[in-house]
C-alpha cells in the first residue's frame, strides 16, 4: 500500500519556523520525484517546492524562495520542508506528492497556521 505521511505543521507565530516532513512507504522512494504543494483557504494548490529524485535538482516558487529549504533522505524515504520566516500568507494544509513518469501519489496533508 502506497502512504505518504505529512507531519510537523502547526501555529507559530510571525517569524517563525516549522519543519515538515512526509514518509513514504508503499513504493520506491528514491525513483520518484518530490513536491510539496499548499492549498489556502478559498484558494487553489500552491506549487511550493520540489525536488529531484537524486536530491541533485530543487526548485521554489517565488513566494518561498529563501525562506523555505526542501531536502530529502532516500535511505529512509523522507521528504523534508524547513521552513523559516513564516508570514501569515504561508497560512494553508501543505501536502507531498510523489511524481514519476505519470504515477502521482499524494500525502493527507498537515495544516500550518501563521498568526500572531
Amino acid at each position: 500500500e502506497v502512504r505518504l505521511v505529512e507531519s510537523g505543521g502547526g501555529s507559530v507565530e510571525p517569524g517563525g519556523s516549522l519543519n515538515l516532513s512526509c514518509t513514504a512507504s508503499g513504493f520506491t522512494f528514491g525513483h520518484y520525484a518530490m513536491i510539496w504543494v499548499r492549498q489556502a483557504p478559498g484558494k487553489g494548490r500552491e506549487l511550493v517546492s520540489a525536488i529531484s529524485s537524486g536530491g541533485s535538482l530543487v526548485y521554489y516558487g517565488d513566494s518561498v524562495k529563501g525562506r523555505f529549504t526542501v531536502s530529502r533522505d532516500n535511505a529512509n524515504n523522507m521528504l523534508s520542508l524547513q521552513m523559516n520566516s513564516l508570514k501569515p500568507e504561508d497560512t494553508a494544509v501543505y501536502y507531498c506528492s510523489a511524481d514519476r513518469l505519470g504515477d502521482n501519489y499524494w500525502g493527507q496533508g498537515t495544516q500550518v497556521t501563521v498568526s500572531s
